[in-house]
């Protein structure tokens, strides 16, 4: 040991979070203690701790369990579901629930995690595959909201459930790009269109978005697990045939400069600031805003390397470190478990289902013939379309190991939705 190190070495073995395990344990009995004698601090001083340690567990844990691990997704799917149960089963401290989802909702965590992995993504792509994908993407959600339909449709009628109501009460919302940005304005086109209480209409929304949700999720695993055993069918995260290997590009990429950092923390939140000004001129949800300005700086090629790398390398680190913890928020805030156990019911279970499976065939099939990979135009064209809005993305992109297609996500879970929301007025004159 050199002269003047006195700190202990640290042994080898078991590590969680890259910290031994005996170090994780101090951690998270320290965490924990403050959390059950009810002392843990507000804001995201107590949420960041509590969150970090509780996805770290239940990480470990989903991508220890063989069944799960191989064919549902792993740790992400676990870290959803499992918080959500320990919310549900009253197992955590009402006042850390409270923490918790305050730092999702009220202190904006989850647009934080998305204008990073946004903006990083875009400004890291490839400028010649974005202009191409672009270009192509949007009859890749069309195939799928078009297959999703018509296969709820036709398995509505056989089961006596009726075309039109499952088209209109299951299907349309599950593709209509979430709750807030979904199933809440559908209510209120509903309620005008037929003179009914949009509440009403939206207690009958609700369940379907919530297990279209957690169906797209677990399907999302079990297409990363199709991709392995069919090569031929995925990009192992790439988008399109030809495009590079995105280790690739992690291999030409340079030394982290915590200098960056910080300019890609700016940027990110600048972008995401820029977005919310045009939305009050624009009638286009700020995150599509966000996602196209991005875009445009992108595609013209203005803005100098440096502060491209700075931002790709800002959503590189909060992916890899905050991934789980924002995972645990989705769990904690924003799934709940009564409601999706409210519409479980052997037809009502089928009817979602099989929307989620036109979403993925329809997307996966367009997507093939337009020169993407089959997997890949699923997971964003069909499911990113069928979940739960931007939470549902970040599940989704996380359970299928494909967090880097995060901007064609958001494609298809902001413009994609309010196409839906034209749909939805179109199908409305024509089915009542």
């Amino acid at each position: 040991m050199a002269e003047g190190d006195i700190g202990l070495q640290e042994e080898r073995g078991y590590r969680i979070m890259g910290m031994s395990f005996k170090m994780f344990a101090i951690v998270t009995f320290i965490v924990l203690l403050a959390t059950y004698m009810g002392v843990l601090p507000k804001g995201m001083i107590g949420a960041y701790p509590l969150m970090m340690v509780m996805g770290a567990i239940l990480n470990e844990v989903g991508n220890k369990l063989p069944i799960v691990r191989s064919y549902l997704g792993g740790g992400p799917i676990v870290i959803i579901f499992g918080s959500a149960a320990l919310v549900a089963f009253d197992l955590i401290p009402e006042s850390a629930i409270t923490i918790m989802s305050n730092f999702m909702k009220g202190e904006s965590f989850l647009d934080f995690y998305i204008a990073a992995l946004i903006t990083g993504s875009i400004l890291g792509m490839d400028r010649k595959l974005l202009i191409r994908a672009s270009a192509r993407y949007l009859p890749v959600i069309l195939g799928g909201v078009v297959v999703s339909f018509g296969l709820a449709g036709v398995v509505g009628m056989i089961m006596g459930y009726g075309a039109k109501e499952a088209i209109l009460y299951v299907a349309l919302p599950i593709m209509g790009g979430g709750m807030g940005a979904g199933a809440v304005p559908l209510s209120q086109i509903f309620g005008k269109s037929l003179s009914a209480d949009p509440s009403v209409i939206l207690s009958k929304m609700v369940p379907a978005v919530a297990l279209g949700n957690a169906i797209a999720i677990v399907f999302a695993g079990i297409l990363d697990r199709v991709g392995k055993g069919r090569p031929n069918l995925s990009g192992e995260g790439k988008l399109m045939v030809g495009q590079e290997d995105p280790s690739a590009e992690d291999e030409k990429e340079e030394k982290i400069d915590y200098g960056l950092l910080g300019i890609g923390l700016l940027l990110s939140t600048t972008f995401f600031t820029w977005g919310s000004i045009l939305a009050k001129f624009i009638p286009i949800h700020s995150y599509a805003l966000m996602i196209i300005s991005v875009a445009v700086i992108k595609g013209i090629g203005i803005l100098p390397k440096k502060y491209e790398l700075g931002a790709s390398q800002w959503f590189r680190f909060v992916m890899n470190n905050l991934t789980p913890t924002l995972l645990i928020g989705i769990g904690v805030a924003y799934t709940d478990l009564k409601e999706v156990a409210s519409a479980i019911s052997v037809t009502y279970v089928i009817l979602v289902s099989m929307t989620v499976i036109g979403a993925i065939i329809g997307s996966g099939f367009v997507g093939k013939l337009l020169g993407f990979y089959p997997v890949e135009a699923s997971i964003t064209g069909g499911l990113c379309m069928a979940n739960m809005g931007g939470t549902g993305d970040v599940a989704v992109l996380s359970a299928a190991n494909r967090m880097l297609l995060m901007p064609f996500a958001q494609i298809s879970s902001r413009l994609g939705g309010a196409f839906m929301m034209i749909v939805a007025t179109a199908l409305l004159k024509f089915l009542s």
